[in-house]
């Protein structure tokens, strides 16, 4: 008995680390500068490995600081049929993408560039809080 006890600890131990790690889908755009005033942060200048949060994750504000490691998929149109540059990029939320992004998160143009070709516009992704 103490045998499956520990067995299925261990299976659920497992179940919740690799669902912590698995990786949302969604979209991401850029947006260029200035990055200030920002929703979570005012005029302090957070640096330019930042974001903006769509409804999706924005979570009423509680998305302000959170960190997300964002990695190119594919291409959303026919303009750049392979955008991706097989990086990934920590992002740090310190914006609300208001109702219209285009996005589900809306990089810097430079956390973008890191993983994309800007050409592109919009690509899908996969990211994860970190």
């Amino acid at each position: 008995m103490a045998k499956y006890t520990v067995a299925l600890v261990l299976a659920a131990v497992l179940l919740s680390s690799a669902s912590s790690v698995l990786a949302d889908s969604g979209t991401a755009t850029y947006y260029t500068p200035p990055y200030t005033p920002s929703a979570c942060y005012g005029n302090e200048d957070e640096g330019v490995m930042i974001a903006a949060a769509s409804d999706v994750i924005w979570d009423n504000g509680a998305a302000c600081g959170r960190r997300y490691s964002v990695t190119c998929t594919g291409p959303t149109n026919q303009g750049v049929p392979q955008p991706c540059k097989g990086t990934s990029v920590v992002v740090t939320v310190v914006d609300y993408c208001p109702a219209g992004c285009q996005g589900t998160i809306d990089l810097s143009q430079e956390a973008f560039s890191i993983i994309a070709d800007p050409d592109a516009g919009k690509i899908n992704i996969d990211f994860t809080q970190v």
